[in-house]
């Protein structure tokens, strides 16, 4: 059981959180595609708030690797354990003609963690890419990726292999890499289990060392225990690592088992933080209650 099970949530929902699901058709014609080709997407999968919106506007992101994650993050609702091995080989496949199906224009391609795979997953991305690309080369794909990390006991040869498993990724030619640094340093080890701050920034300098020529992207949640100044540090660290692209969004709490949510973040506090981003020289900034790591991801 969950050591979070028996605390029950601080304070009711605030109503600048509560929004309608959207258009039930746009919904029901990308359940029903997805169903079909046995496809998972981020957007069902973690009950995201703008789904409706992102289908009706022709856009989703796609769970690649199977709906079990081989790590156990405190925030996240995708399930956790032992991933099948090896993975559905021909998922690639049915991803693309979902995308072709539903006339989508631009695609985000993420994953749960398979660490259990010898690539850590970076097959999954070049799979799907080189497969929605041989039916529409227009399809602007983004990559939301784990972190990629671990396999081997020496520091140095695992910083090797992840950046031979990143550049592989980017050489398939994504229009945007993401990887999110998903909270603060202080609460990186309560909210993601098996990754770390600095892992994450070093990948996201190394994917600009890379590819400077694709744009990177990072996220925050807030709501958990994070304090102002500790976010504005966060931010900081992104551009150190010449991140360009920002998101920032409440987190909400998926059920009783999850980490809790310590306080609700107002609206303005979040357009606060977004001219602080822009002020630190982020591209691009999304900051508000409701925005998730895909929101408005084709508005490049």
């Amino acid at each position: 059981m969950s050591r979070y099970s028996s605390i029950p949530p601080q304070e009711r929902l605030p109503a600048w959180l509560r929004r309608p699901i959207g258009a039930a058709s746009s919904l029901a014609a990308v359940q029903e595609v997805v169903k079909q080709q046995r496809l998972h997407t981020i957007c069902e999968e973690g009950r995201c708030p703008n789904r409706g919106e992102c289908y009706a506007a022709g856009t989703a992101t796609f769970l690649l690797g199977g709906p079990i994650c081989t790590r156990s993050c405190a925030f996240c609702q995708v399930d956790k354990g032992e991933a099948p091995n090896p993975y559905d080989s021909q998922e690639a496949e049915r991803v693309a003609e979902a995308v072709v199906a539903l006339g989508l224009r631009y695609v985000v391609l993420t994953a749960v963690a398979r660490d259990d795979l010898p690539d850590h997953g970076a097959c999954l991305f070049t799979g799907a890419m080189a497969a929605i690309r041989r039916r529409n080369p227009l399809v602007a794909i983004e990559v939301l990726t784990p972190d990629f990390w671990g396999g081997f006991p020496l520091q140095s040869e695992a910083i090797a292999a992840q950046r031979q498993r990143l550049a592989a990724v980017l050489a398939a030619g994504p229009v945007c890499f993401n990887h999110n640094l998903e909270t603060v340093k202080r609460l990186q080890g309560e909210v993601r289990r098996g990754a770390t701050y600095q892992r994450s920034l070093e990948l996201l300098a190394a994917a600009q060392e890379l590819a400077p020529q694709i744009p990177s992207k990072s996220g925050l949640m807030l709501g958990l225990g994070e304090t102002f100044e500790e976010v504005v540090e966060a931010l900081g660290d992104l551009r150190k690592a010449n991140c360009q692209r920002l998101t920032l969004g409440q987190y909400l709490r998926p059920s009783l088992a999850h980490i809790p949510v310590e306080r609700y973040w107002r609206p303005e506090e979040f357009d606060g933080l977004a001219a602080i981003a822009k002020d630190l020289g982020f591209q691009q900034v999304r900051s508000g209650p409701l925005v998730r790591s895909s929101y408005h991801a084709e508005a490049s």
